[in-house]
């Protein structure tokens, strides 16, 4: 399944559902009106939107995720490889390492992390 690839706002407003779900509704009015000084036909109109795309639902003025905020970032991630390197994660590596040289420490946790993969 392809996931929605959201807007830097509609972003915004998910990491507050993630971050403090289940919210009401209501309530989510006011942290998006705090934090990013939106008003209540803003907040419900990218709410709209985000349910629209399976990301989350708002049931009985309770808002939910129905896709995890790690789920989410995970199937957007697997999507970039596929999408702009054939599914190649050596490939992504390869380019990222021709213009940025990686620093011990991430070579350390990039082989910590093949080596819990291999592991029976």
């Amino acid at each position: 399944m392809e996931l929605y690839c959201m807007t830097e706002t509609e972003r915004k407003c998910a990491n507050l559902i993630w971050e403090n779900e289940p919210i009401g509704s209501g309530e989510l009015v006011k942290l998006c009106e705090e934090k990013f000084g939106w008003k209540k036909s803003t907040t419900y109109t990218f709410l709209k939107k985000l349910c629209g795309q399976g990301l989350f639902e708002n049931q009985d003025s309770c808002v939910r995720s129905l896709i995890g905020q790690a789920d989410y970032d995970q199937g957007r991630g697997e999507q970039f490889v596929k999408e702009t390197y054939d599914g190649s994660l050596p490939r992504m590596i390869a380019a990222f390492m021709r213009k940025k040289k990686l620093s011990r420490q991430q070579v350390d946790e990039i082989r910590r992390m093949i080596d819990e993969y291999e592991e029976p």
